[in-house]
């Protein structure tokens, strides 16, 4: 039975999150309905995270299996195909070893928010960034983001909701950049909470404005209470960039 992982580029705006869900879209419905209409099987893809509605993604990597052997470019324009018109595209198919899998198999996930940082609202990228009319200090947001590198309890960042078994988490990097007017924010390490990357953003932000002091953010992280962080970044502006695997899974 063929495995297949598959490279994911998606504009979350009108998707309903990556998660089949009962009553609305979902990248991972819509990806399932391709391959069974190509195939004529029935597969449940497995993803290597979960986006929430709004949030898009570059290069979200899933894996499926298939009884019937095709090459991976057949499959590739198969899936884009029966994909049409949802803003959602494979940009890469490969057959892979059967122990491989998207989730567990990933190493490193990398996400990036990007900030549009004017005072004029963009008509081209209202869905895909987050606008902030003042202006951001982003040595004063990075000197507080490196704060949150390494092993730290993560519960002032953790959504209400979150499943997840243990607040602790380790950062491996955050970087924060400017590119003309927008703003630039990527985080890497191997697993996140639930709304982790938002709500950090949505504090690193008041930094940026002068509302919070760098020094706050040892503060917040040692509150270990939501209410002590910023607000929850819009989920526009977030991007599920990329997933590490080993050498030959990459």
């Amino acid at each position: 039975m063929p495995r297949y992982k598959i490279t994911i580029e998606y504009d979350g705006t009108k998707i309903s999150g990556w998660q089949r869900q009962v009553n609305s879209s979902s990248v991972q419905q819509f990806i399932e309905d391709a391959i069974e209409n190509f195939s004529q099987e029935r597969v449940t893809i497995h993803g290597a995270g979960r986006t929430d509605s709004g949030v898009h993604a570059l290069a979200q990597v899933a894996h499926f299996d298939l009884k019937k052997t095709f090459p991976p470019f057949v499959v590739l324009r198969a899936i884009n195909y029966f994909l049409r018109p949802n803003r959602i595209v494979i940009t890469d198919c490969v057959e892979i070893e059967e122990s491989f899998h998207a989730r567990f198999s990933a190493k490193k996930r990398h996400y990036r928010y990007m900030i549009l940082n004017r005072k004029a609202e963009s008509t081209l990228d209202s869905d895909r960034c987050w606008h902030v009319r003042e202006e951001l200090n982003i040595e004063k947001m990075q000197q507080a983001a490196n704060n949150l590198i390494g092993d730290h309890d993560f519960t002032s960042f953790r959504a209400m909701r979150c499943q997840a078994l243990s607040p602790l988490k380790t950062i491996d990097e955050i970087k924060i950049y400017k590119e003309e007017e927008k703003i630039i924010i990527t985080i890497k390490a191997k697993s996140f909470l639930h709304h982790m990357v938002r709500n950090i953003v949505g504090t690193l932000v008041p930094i940026g404005l002068g509302k919070l002091a760098v020094e706050d953010m040892n503060r917040i992280i040692k509150a270990k209470n939501r209410k002590k962080a910023g607000a929850t970044a819009p989920a526009h502006g977030l991007y599920f960039s990329k997933v590490e695997y080993n050498e030959n899974t990459n």
